[in-house]
């Protein structure tokens, strides 16, 4: 009664999709893209009903990322595999067509009604399901159930946070958690939280991220980027609204500049000559902080106007002579690029009550972070590099941008941790195999060959 309830407020709530859509597709064309496979309507043929389909859905970019290593293990030993890719973001879409090979799919994930549930599985017909990390669904997993397809969560989290809101709906998601086949969390204290839902955990893996391998490419031309400019540069990292401006406004508190000691006792203006990125985590606030960077007394350079590199030291002086200039990281799949051109990154979504980012592609790219009190949907890994000497914690912005600052102008303690950074990446790889293993016993004792791949 209580998923019969669930779903007709589901059902009721399809209008209000279509409109946030709609809306999100104005700053964010991505999300007008097919916009009817949201509720189990699909242009293409279904494909062939020969059981090689595996799907496996990623909501959004870092959830795409981490699946691109599970995916790759799943290639190499199911070399048959047609993967069936879902996600909830449009740049979590944009990202997973790197993932697709000929005979691949890639469509939105279903909304949770019973209806557009019953069609996506009808249509496509996996063999087994792969959600990524956080993404539990009612319907789905029921509709899952109801037809026999293995239904696992992998790389799994459950911050304390997130918890007690999942209790407060203890008469849905209980049940929920209780249908999967299986639950592979990334640390011992996600698989207590997750068990203590009902969810059958049946391993502690790690997790993915680790695994991932920065584009090398982008992280080189970063690197050079950062040698060319000649002076230390700290970016605040997939920022989220109101981080911006608490930066932009202790920026501005230093003008006229204020010292920064430096190894040579020798000082060293924040403001101008320490050069300062901004890379928001969502694109359809690009624009928003362009213009907030203006409104507190700075110019702006894009990424999006640069060509051959970002703007040497005092190139727009003759159009900017007395405004320093921040520059704005307004693209998209270019965050190895962004921490190879940084010293020092401080973490966006911890200034903020948000629970953070992801600080592992950071340290995976060699680069230290400065963190804010909020991180709890990356506890264990926060405290991890902290310990480790990857990253450092801080109780406001100003005492980020103070930290950071100081850091990036320091060459030997900046050296120690971007080698602390470069060591804790490393150290915790590995979730990719175990995970990938898991799949394939799970696929084994479900009756369904390997080799039919």
């Amino acid at each position: 009664m209580t998923r019969l309830l669930y779903s007709v407020v589901m059902w009721l709530a399809q209008p209000f999709l279509r409109l946030k859509l709609r809306r999100r597709g104005v700053q964010e064309p991505g999300y007008l893209l097919a916009m009817e496979e949201h509720f189990g309507y699909y242009a293409s043929a279904a494909p062939p009903a020969d059981g090689n389909t595996i799907w496996v859905h990623a909501v959004s970019l870092g959830e795409t990322r981490a699946a691109a290593v599970l995916v790759a293990g799943l290639r190499e030993r199911l070399p048959g595999m047609r993967l069936l890719l879902t996600h909830g973001t449009a740049t979590g879409r944009f990202e997973g067509v790197q993932l697709l090979r000929p005979g691949d799919l890639q469509t939105w994930q279903p909304w949770d009604s019973a209806g557009a549930v019953q069609r996506f599985l009808a249509h496509f017909q996996p063999r087994m399901g792969i959600l990524m990390e956080t993404e539990i669904w009612p319907n789905l997993v029921a509709g899952c159930a109801q037809r026999g397809v293995p239904l696992v969560l992998a790389n799994a989290r459950l911050s304390e946070q997130s918890q007690r809101k999942t209790r407060k709906l203890a008469w849905l998601a209980r049940p929920a958690y209780r249908a999967l086949t299986a639950v592979w969390a990334q640390t011992q204290a996600d698989a207590v939280r997750l068990r203590a839902l009902g969810a059958p955990v049946q391993g502690v893996f790690g997790n993915l991220k680790f695994d991932a391998t920065p584009n090398a490419g982008q992280l080189t031309i970063g690197q050079r980027w950062r040698h060319q400019s000649g002076r230390p540069l700290v970016m605040l990292a997939s920022s989220r609204e109101g981080e911006e401006a608490a930066l932009l406004q202790a920026l501005a508190s230093f003008r006229p500049p204020a010292p920064v000691a430096t190894e040579t006792d020798a000082t060293i203006s924040i403001v101008s000559e320490v050069q300062w990125l901004i890379v928001p985590r969502h694109p359809q606030r690009f624009d928003t902080v362009a213009a907030l960077i203006e409104r507190h007394g700075f110019a702006v350079s894009r990424r999006s106007a640069w060509h051959d590199g970002p703007p040497a030291p005092g190139a727009l002086d003759d159009v900017e002579p007395v405004r320093p200039t921040v520059w704005l990281g307004d693209s998209l799949g270019e965050m190895a690029l962004y921490y190879g051109l940084a010293d020092v990154a401080l973490l966006g979504g911890s200034f903020e009550p948000l629970g953070g980012q992801n600080l592992i592609e950071a340290a995976a790219c060699g680069c230290p972070v400065v963190m804010g009190p909020h991180t709890f949907n990356f506890a264990e890994a926060a405290e991890q590099a902290q310990t480790a000497g990857a990253a450092q914690r801080v109780a406001t912005m100003m005492e980020g941008l103070q930290a950071a600052a100081k850091l990036a102008c320091q060459a030997s303690a900046l050296r120690a941790a971007q080698h602390a950074a470069d060591a804790f990446a490393r150290t915790h790889r590995g979730a990719g195999a175990r995970l990938t293993e898991a799949v394939v016993q799970l696929l084994a004792a479900n009756r369904i060959e390997s080799s039919s791949f």
